[in-house]
């Protein structure tokens, strides 16, 4: 059978007003949020309660799944290579920016294989010590780790994890040097130093918050510029000397690179309704997590901001010789 190119120009705008009506109605179908981290974690929380909102607004659920390993890269590689048609997003944090200096074969580019949705919380960091430790506050304990050094054993949760990122940030603006003890996680690490068998440990605050409230830990202060509103009355390492210092786990909300720009806007007016929503908000709040600001939650300023990080923290780990492979 000929084809005409009468009748192929009458194929093609079919197939083009097929889609634009498929857009239009997105979406038709159940989303899959993509997770890089095992169910019941930080991030896995902040997904379920965020899924729950935006399934609202889009009238359709939005499903959690969770694809572990390899520092998320796993599951980044996974949604870069999904079918970019809206029905597959992802949600990931810092690790988003540390990923290319520490794994030399991603089978991704955080900066060209997706398209972005917008910010979501950041969660900021504290810095914890066993609870019989000398310092008793933050100038203390500068003196303490000066004089002691590498007596001093700062758990973090392992390899580019951000408390490792922070533990480091920590030692060059103190100019000190501590044995850093790594862990599977930051619950065996918080774990080891309830236990006193380990000194030091930067974690966040969805995990340290009721330490910090039941005071069988000690706490040196928080690790963004500003106050936290669940802890109005403690200072800041920056407040306490450490001029600039800003550590956070931040979010960040993706789709696959190509996804039509009808279905990325739809998953953004719904990501902003979805921060607005009480439930998220008091959800957050309990965890010591701050919604960003409006301003935060565009394509836009996601894409800017990983630009950012990845230019941030690219010098740091290369320094410190971290890396996976």
């Amino acid at each position: 059978m000929k084809i005409t190119p009468l009748k192929l120009a009458a194929t093609m705008a079919l197939l083009v007003t097929s889609a634009l009506a498929a857009a239009a109605d997105y979406p038709q179908r159940p989303i899959s949020l993509i997770v890089p981290f095992a169910a019941g974690g930080p991030t896995d929380v902040v997904a379920r309660s965020l899924a729950n909102e935006m399934g609202k607004v889009l009238k359709q659920t939005v499903v959690v799944e969770n694809r572990t390993g390899a520092g998320g890269t796993l599951a980044a590689g996974y949604v870069a290579a999904a079918k970019p048609d809206g029905y597959t997003i992802f949600l990931h944090h810092t690790g988003m920016a540390t990923a290319p200096a520490m794994y030399s074969k991603l089978r991704y580019d955080p900066l060209k294989s997706f398209e972005y949705i917008g910010e979501v919380v950041d969660v900021p960091m504290t810095l914890m010590a066993r609870a019989d430790l000398p310092p008793n506050n933050f100038k203390e304990f500068v003196d303490y780790a000066k004089a002691n050094g590498d007596k001093i054993n700062l758990a973090n949760a392992g390899p580019g994890a951000v408390s490792q990122l922070c533990g480091s940030l920590l030692q060059q603006a103190m100019g000190v040097k501590f044995t850093t003890v790594p862990f599977q996680g930051t619950g065996p690490a918080m774990t080891a130093l309830m236990g006193k068998q380990v000194d030091v440990l930067c974690d966040q605050t969805t995990q340290t918050l009721p330490h910090i409230k039941a005071k069988d830990l000690k706490f040196y202060g928080v690790t963004t510029p500003e106050r936290i509103t669940q802890l109005p009355d403690a200072p800041t390492l920056a407040e306490q000397g450490l001029k600039g210092f800003d550590v956070k786990v931040w979010h960040g909300l993706y789709a696959p690179k190509g996804t039509p720009e009808q279905a990325v806007d739809k998953l953004n007016e719904s990501l902003k309704v979805a921060l607005k929503a009480p439930a998220f908000v008091q959800r957050m709040d309990q965890l010591g997590a701050q919604i960003v600001s409006e301003e935060r939650q565009t394509p836009e300023s996601l894409h800017k901001w990983l630009a950012a990080e990845v230019a941030k923290w690219g010098p740091i780990l290369k320094a410190e010789n971290i890396s996976i492979n």
